[in-house]
């Protein structure tokens, strides 16, 4: 009999060698315990041109509704230098109560925490009101091109429909409880190029210094705050990321002067309204005399939130029940795919502690994998209870 216990199931993931694109076995596992289990699974390849072709999953147990999904990726970041592990990357080893393993938190062993939590309530519950499904990608950490986004539009042209997603990211920063995911900061990336006239340093009146120029539009971006946040998420930031003028010799006044900048932006701001307000702030600062450009990359990170209701709470009870922590409802960190599964359900994420991810030795605890299985099953167990 397989052992479906959440460390044997992350022990099975750990041992295969998943860097992204690569599906290396990871997804067959998931396919073999799941198919056992009664899922109908899909294993949807998608490709684009100029990426890797990328292997997904996507299972369903029953067809009713209500329909809860879980969701995250098996494909992992590279080892590094496998010298420096103390136990090798791909081993799966137990040492001093702590699991050895890429992808140990970040985030397979939030999978077969999810996997475990749900094949322990289809076994006491085979007849629930209701769907449970698993929406798995193989490139969360590659380009993200060929995973969650094309395997939901995969999903929705089925016709499925989801009512609400759990996310397994590691989102606790020092102990399993500690955070909630309810949202996401949005990111845009722009450009800004000042046009000058080369010349010699000892004649500048037959040339024109970019730089100064530069200076001051960097300066009227920064001088006013975006906002000064909401009630759920910190005030936006826009970071200058490099200034650069590819100048190596110091008697030439340079041609052009170029910046890039980051905004991490709440859900005050869009990036179309973004563009209107940087637009309008450099627009005064170069009055009439600064020549520029600004070219802001495309961008599918977009400030959401999932409001707090009655499915964040499910998940925040059955936290304090099996870690005696209320978690913090937070919208901080980077981006991550709950940016395409809100498009089609509320989301919600909640896994591991995340201190080792992508890290040397990236471990976790065994004691948490219980504790986050049973967290699972305490959210399907409220979750349905209250649909039924």
């Amino acid at each position: 009999m397989i052992d479906t216990s959440p460390l044997a199931l992350a022990q099975s993931l750990l041992r295969c060698p998943s860097v992204t694109p690569a599906e290396g076995g990871a997804l067959s596992f998931i396919e073999s315990i799941l198919r056992e289990a009664g899922f109908e699974v899909h294993r949807p390849v998608f490709s684009e041109p100029g990426t890797p072709d990328v292997e997904n999953l996507y299972a369903r147990f029953s067809t009713g509704a209500p329909y809860l999904l879980f969701a995250g990726h098996t494909d992992v970041v590279p080892p590094g230098d496998e010298a420096r592990w103390r136990h090798g990357p791909f081993s799966g080893e137990i040492d001093n109560g702590e699991l050895y393993g890429r992808g140990a938190v970040d985030m397979k062993g939030g999978i077969a925490c999810m996997m475990a939590g749900a094949l322990s309530f289809l076994k006491d519950n085979p007849d629930f009101p209701g769907s449970i499904g698993f929406l798995i990608t193989g490139d969360e950490e590659g380009p993200a091109i060929n995973g969650t986004v094309k395997l939901l539009e995969w999903a929705k042209a089925r016709g499925e429909r989801f009512d609400h997603c759990i996310l397994g990211e590691p989102t606790n920063p020092e102990r399993l409880g500690d955070m909630i995911k309810i949202g996401r900061r949005g990111s845009l990336t722009g450009h800004v190029v000042v046009e000058g006239k080369q010349g010699h340093v000892a004649y500048p009146h037959l040339a024109e210094n970019p730089i100064p120029g530069l200076m001051r539009l960097l300066e009227g971006l920064l001088k006013e705050p975006l906002d000064k946040g909401t009630a759920h998420f910190d005030a936006s930031n826009l970071e200058v990321t490099t200034v650069d003028v590819g100048n190596p010799a110091a008697n030439v006044i340079p041609a052009e002067a170029r910046a890039t900048f980051n905004i991490r932006f709440n859900d005050l701001w869009s990036p179309q309204s973004l563009e209107e307000e940087l637009t309008r702030r450099l627009r005064e600062a170069a009055g009439n005399t600064v020549r520029y450009s600004l070219n802001l990359e495309p961008t599918n990170a977009i400030a959401f939130l999932t409001p707090p209701n009655d499915f964040v709470g499910f998940i925040a009870d059955a936290i304090a029940v099996e870690t005696g922590i209320r978690p913090k409802l937070s919208t901080t960190g980077g981006t991550s795919d709950a940016r395409f599964i809100v498009n089609d359900c509320p989301v919600v994420e909640f896994g591991l502690v995340g201190q080792t991810m992508h890290q040397i030795d990236e471990r976790v605890a065994v004691a948490d994998l219980d504790c986050l299985a049973a967290i699972y099953r305490k959210v399907l167990d409220a979750y349905f209870a209250s649909k039924g």
